[in-house]
Order: structure tokens, then C-alpha cells, then sequence
């Protein structure tokens, strides 16, 4: 019952005030968190190390923090001293961001389950099998060699993480499949079927869920029956599959749905009916990063170009961009007139809304280093430095040396003037 009071007043009260429970704050995804962040940088609160890059992004819930790791933990973290409360072991990496809600934490592993667990001793309570996890494949995939070779997607990076909305938890699958899943029990509520994997994660708003697939088409869904109320085609790319695919997590605000498409679009649809308000055009590659919104600006980051864009809301025309000179992935978080996103150059940044620019960074210590000479002298991403040539596994022993620079995929989470937020070098970091 108290799940159900506090998803229904989720649906009147407005996003901002509800703690950062789940991927980007809330189950609608505006990454827009009520406490303030650090304006200026002081230093490093603490830093959490695990055995494997962190992908995932920390949901926080009180005095803790939650996050996930490719060493196939789930751990929670003290917020005060960045201490370990518990760990509880997956038999995959955890690529999934938790939604918290109730004293459970449920996420999924490449393992194949997605765990519900108890907050308050890292006890399973429960655990619902998909059809199985695994990323986005194809033959001549981003033109590599040999053509009749299907290779999986290093770039796919993250898990569908799940929302949970009035005793629900909504989670999409390397299986294809959007799931609708008890919170309580585990036990199916309703599947919806898509063409290939689903590892965008889902926003809810008003009865509807909202989910992109990598086969290129974005769904709408009801909440209760799974039932498809419109869908969205994007662009395709059946040679290379290189512009293609839904990878980015959508965000409802202001009866409009934003997501961003590995086809070079940042699109804007009607919340109800997905008819097309405007789309922007990126003119290279992927926006794999999800929006926020403040005030009637959309900010958002992209991988090449590297910009990290200020957009009208109402139009999609650009009002400023930003050279960050290597892909942003992360997510944007908003925390009073800061915006906070990593790279994979291993950089934060907080982007400072009102003066229209990067007021401050933090780097990771990969990042100083420089593994490979990745990074060029002029700041760019330097990609002969780790793929030697167009064979299918260079995207894999490139992307190994590329996280040596503790590249900051992970979406950042604000509370009480500290942004948190995980790296592939391993560590979850607190800023002050």
C-alpha cells in the first residue's frame, strides 16, 4: 500500500522533490535533483573502489548510495564516510542503475536476472529471469572486417535500468523484450516484444511507458496491459548499422517525450499521440546521453562532434554548444543552475547554465595519466593510438585501453552539495 501511495503522488507532485531513487531521479528520467551541487570544486568527499569498471549510476536514498559494477556487484555505499554497508554478488557485470524504492533495490546483470534486494541487509529477496542478456550485433558492423563477421557492439555499454512506478518495475532486455514485472513477488505482469535488443530504459508518465530499441523504433506502451498505444521509427542503417538503433533513455517533461538515436537525432515527440514536434540533427554521430530540461533550454551532450548542446526546448534550434572534445555518453544532471555530465576522457564537468559555459572540472586520475596517448595534444579523442585497424575485435581491445583513461559513462546523482558518480577505473566518486 505505501508503494502505491508514493506512486501516486509522484503522478501530482512534481519530479524535483522526490529523492534520486532510481536512474536519472525519477521514473519520467528529467535527471533534475532538488539539493544544489557544488559550484565551485573543493575536492574529492571520498572515493568507493571496486573491482571492475562502474557504468552504472548511483541512485541515492538517504545515507546511501547505491551503485553497480562490472565485477558483478551491487554495493551500498555510506554516504558519509564512502564505506561499504554491504556488497551482493551477480554472476555478470551490473550495467543496470538501481531504482530504490520501498527498501528494495531492483536492478538487472548480464547474468540474465533482473535481483530485487532488500536495502537494508543486501538479502535477495527475489529474482526474475529474462530470456537472457547481450548486446547489439551485426555483420560489417561500423564498417569492420571481415564483412560477413558478426561481432557484438563494444559501444552498446549500458543495461536497461529499471523504473518502478505504482508496484511495478519496468525493465527492458538484451533479450528484446520490455518487461513488466511485480515489485512485491517478482512474478510477470505483462512482455512487449521488439525487434532486437532493448537497453534503453524506460520513463513512465502518466500510464505510459517509453522505451527505444536497437531496432530503431520507440515505443509507447501501456503501463497496465503492455499494449502498444504508438511507436516511433528512427533512422536505419542496414550496410554498416553504424547510424542505428536506440541506445540513449528517453525523458518526459512538460507532456513531451526526448530521446536522443545512434541515427544523429535528438528527437522530440507529443507524449500522447508521438507525433514529431522537431528532431535535431547532430550532423555525424550518436546522442547517446539523455536530455534535462531548465526553464525552456534542453541540454544534452553528444558523442562526434564532441558538443555539448544547449538546445530551445520548443524548436530543437541550438542556442550555444561546447567543444568537450571527446564523446559525452553521461547523462545531464541539473542541480540548481549547474549541469553536471561526464566524458570519456575521463573529465566531469559542470557546466554553469546561467553563464553558458564549463565553470569547473574534475579529472580522473586515468585521465592524467593518458594510457596510450588516447587523448591528443590538442584534447581530441585520438583513435589510432588504440585501433590499429578495421579487424572486428579492435573495438574491444580499443575499448579496454580507452577505459584506462576512467572514462565517465555513468550519469551523475546530486544530494546535499555533492555529485556522485561512477568511472571505469573502477571507483564511485563524491565531489564537494
Amino acid at each position: 500500500m505505501k508503494l502505491c501511495i508514493l506512486a501516486a503522488l509522484a503522478a501530482v507532485v512534481p519530479p524535483a522533490v522526490f529523492a534520486q531513487n532510481m536512474f536519472r531521479a525519477n521514473p519520467a528520467h528529467t535527471g533534475i535533483y532538488s539539493s544544489t551541487g557544488p559550484r565551485q570544486l573543493k575536492g574529492v568527499k571520498w572515493t568507493f573502489r571496486t573491482n571492475g569498471p562502474i557504468l552504472t549510476s548511483p541512485s541515492i536514498v538517504g545515507t546511501v548510495a547505491y551503485i553497480g559494477s562490472d565485477d558483478g556487484g551491487f554495493y551500498a555505499v555510506d554516504l558519509a564516510t564512502g564505506k561499504q554497508l554491504w556488497k551482493f554478488s551477480t554472476t555478470g557485470p551490473v550495467r543496470s542503475s538501481a531504482a530504490v524504492v520501498e527498501g528494495v533495490a531492483y536492478f538487472g546483470s548480464y547474468d540474465g536476472f533482473l535481483y530485487a534486494v532488500d536495502t537494508a541487509s543486501g538479502k535477495l529477496k527475489w529474482k526474475f529471469e529474462t530470456a537472457g542478456e547481450r548486446r547489439f550485433e551485426a555483420k560489417n558492423l561500423h564498417y569492420s572486417k571481415p564483412v560477413t563477421q558478426t561481432s557484438p557492439d563494444f559501444w552498446d555499454t549500458w543495461q536497461s535500468s529499471p523504473a518502478v512506478v505504482n508496484g511495478i518495475v519496468y525493465f527492458g532486455s538484451g533479450d528484446g523484450n520490455i518487461y513488466a514485472v511485480d515489485a512485491a513477488s517478482g512474478q510477470l505482469k505483462w512482455k512487449h516484444g521488439t525487434g532486437d535488443v532493448v537497453h534503453s530504459s524506460p520513463a513512465v508518465a502518466d500510464g505510459i511507458v517509453y522505451v527505444g530499441s536497437w531496432d530503431s523504433i520507440f515505443y509507447a506502451l501501456d503501463t497496465t496491459t503492455g499494449a502498444e498505444k504508438w511507436h516511433f521509427q528512427t533512422g536505419t542503417d542496414p550496410q554498416t548499422h553504424n547510424h542505428q538503433g536506440i541506445q540513449a533513455s528517453p525523458a518526459v517533461i512538460d507532456g513531451v517525450v526526448y530521446f536522443g538515436c545512434r541515427d544523429a537525432h535528438l528527437y522530440a515527440l507529443d507524449a500522447k499521440t508521438g507525433a514529431k514536434k522537431w528532431d535535431f540533427d547532430n550532423h555525424g554521430t550518436w546522442i547517446n546521453a539523455s536530455v534535462a530540461q531548465k526553464g525552456d533550454a534542453i541540454y544534452v551532450g553528444a558523442s562526434i562532434p564532441a558538443n555539448f548542446y544547449v538546445l530551445d526546448a520548443a524548436t530543437g534550434s541550438v542556442r550555444s554548444k561546447t567543444d568537450m572534445k571527446f564523446p559525452v555518453f553521461s547523462s545531464t544532471a541539473i542541480a540548481g543552475d549547474i549541469a553536471y555530465f561526464g566524458s570519456y576522457n575521463g573529465k566531469l564537468s559542470a557546466f554553469d547554465m546561467a553563464a553558458g559555459k564549463v565553470s569547473w572540472e574534475f579529472q580522473t586520475e586515468g585521465s592524467k595519466k593518458n594510457a596510450y596517448g588516447v587523448i591528443a595534444p590538442d584534447g581530441t579523442f585520438n583513435f589510432k593510438a588504440i585501433y590499429r585497424s578495421d579487424f572486428f575485435d579492435e573495438s574491444y581491445i580499443g575499448g579496454a585501453k580507452l577505459y584506462e583513461l576512467g572514462s565517465i559513462l555513468s550519469s551523475p546523482a546530486v544530494d546535499n552539495g555533492v555529485v556522485y558518480f561512477g568511472s571505469t577505473d573502477g571507483n564511485l566518486y563524491a565531489l564537494e
